[in-house]
């Protein structure tokens, strides 16, 4: 399994810089001054570019989940969901192809583990829970594969909001004690059976307008070699959560993009990015 800390090229949806312009500016600036090669997917319908586009598992390797999720299945959205075999094609990469149905903001992965929400069980439900799993540890070459609940009243249902790995032993996880204690404490017990470790950082979407609104959720951030791109939200936590990073990934590049607009409508940094590991300058 390629990790986030191994990819070296970033795609971008062509659709983010016409429906977020302002935040592509900054978020540009930020790429630039980072030294991180990007390039923008073409014929795209939506922003959320990790969720359609495939996991990487090997320098030309590719896995093409299905993306069709519930939260899509109306008149009004069903037209966002992009022609990821037109895509693929049209950037020269070629997919392995299965029926099963997962985003990819809900593979939180490391080289031979990913961490999933349960999500995945719903969205599938034609697979007998012990013949999905094993299919999924086959298609992602990975040696375990976690299960976490998903987030109440996340529509999503995605574990890239909720921890990310720091190396193989060590996760990060969010603050969630002010979560209904069913929820957190479900959660607590998975991470602990998952035998890692983990590290506690600040969150706060308690103070958003909509339960919709990913703003103060920090875990969402870009990584890439050698760089840690972190959003902030101009409120209290930014601060901390910033410093916290800054240690956790000690000797990397850090960098801070105001993420507002994006958050309002449920994503951050990691959802509006497919980033690879590629050993071509241009990424194809």
């Amino acid at each position: 399994m390629i990790t986030d800390n191994q990819t070296n090229f970033l795609y971008l949806a062509d659709t983010l810089p016409i429906k977020y312009p302002d935040f592509y500016k900054r978020f540009e600036n930020v790429l630039k001054n980072c030294n991180i090669l990007f390039d923008f997917l073409p014929q795209t319908k939506d922003v959320w570019a990790v969720d359609y586009m495939p996991i990487q598992t090997d320098l030309n390797k590719f896995v093409r989940f299905v993306y069709n999720p519930s939260y899509l299945q109306t008149k009004k959205y069903l037209k966002t969901i992009s022609d990821v075999d037109e895509i693929c094609k049209a950037i020269g990469i070629e997919t392995i192809k299965t029926d099963i149905i997962i985003d990819g903001g809900n593979v939180t992965r490391w080289t031979n583990k990913v961490i999933m929400t349960d999500r995945v069980f719903k969205d599938n439900p034609n697979y007998e829970r012990k013949k999905l799993i094993k299919a999924l540890h086959e298609l992602l070459q990975v040696d375990k594969i976690y299960f976490v609940p998903e987030q109440p009243g996340d529509f999503t249902g995605h574990s890239d909001g909720m921890v990310r790995f720091v190396d193989e032993h060590t996760v990060i996880i969010n603050e969630y004690k002010q979560e209904k204690e069913e929820f957190y404490r479900a959660f607590e017990i998975a991470i602990h059976n998952t035998g890692l470790d983990y590290i506690t950082i600040p969150y706060n979407v308690y103070d958003n307008k909509s339960i919709e609104h990913a703003n103060g959720d920090y875990i969402n951030y870009l990584q890439m070699e050698n760089t840690v791109i972190i959003p902030t939200f101009d409120i209290k936590e930014d601060d901390l959560a910033v410093r916290q990073l800054e240690t956790i990934f000690i000797g990397q590049t850090i960098a801070t993009v105001e993420s507002n607009e994006i958050a309002y409508d449920g994503g951050i940094l990691n959802c509006i990015t497919w980033n690879i590991k590629t050993d071509k300058q241009n990424g194809r």
